[in-house]
């Protein structure tokens, strides 16, 4: 079994939920590099300049933002680490992880529940002109749908265990 570095007292739940998050949004990461690469996931792979910076960007931002969950069971989430500017060192305040955290969950549930019911099938069908790119778009966006309960659970199992050490 792999031991994962997590403060004591957190459930272990929220230590694979948190560890899942980055995982949800890495399949929609690969498939815009893909495309942008040139390989045929879509009706039209390859883009050019600007529409390439901005679907890298989209993808390192996602990853980044998904990465930041894992301070929820992490000694960082904490004691913010000593080699950042003006906070190294400090205590993390619970409601400056917590709220931050939560409004992420809730616009990426609102965000997913509108393309989910308003844009899905359009955009699929823009994008995948053969069954397979149908099935691979679905396939890699569909982790996507679990990214925000992952991080609303975690965020709240984060402030119980803050708040019940006061």
């Amino acid at each position: 079994m792999v031991k994962i570095d997590a403060l004591p007292g957190v459930p272990r739940w929220a230590v694979l939920a948190a560890h899942t998050v980055p995982l949800v949004t890495l399949p929609s990461g690969l498939w815009r590099i893909a495309q942008v690469a040139g390989l045929p996931v879509a009706a039209q792979s390859g883009r050019d300049g600007r529409e390439a910076v901005v679907a890298l960007s989209l993808t390192l931002v996602t990853e980044a933002l998904a990465l930041l969950t894992l301070g929820l069971v992490r000694p960082w989430g904490e004691v913010a680490p000593r080699r950042l500017p003006l906070i190294g060192g400090r205590r993390v305040h619970t409601l400056a992880a917590v709220v931050p955290a939560l409004l992420g969950a809730v616009v990426l549930a609102a965000m997913a529940g509108w393309f989910t019911c308003t844009q899905a099938a359009g955009l699929i069908g823009r994008v995948a002109q053969t069954p397979a790119q149908h099935v691979l778009l679905v396939v890699c966006y569909a982790p996507l749908l679990v990214w925000a309960p992952l991080l609303a659970a975690t965020t709240l199992a984060y402030y119980r265990r803050r708040t019940a050490l006061v």
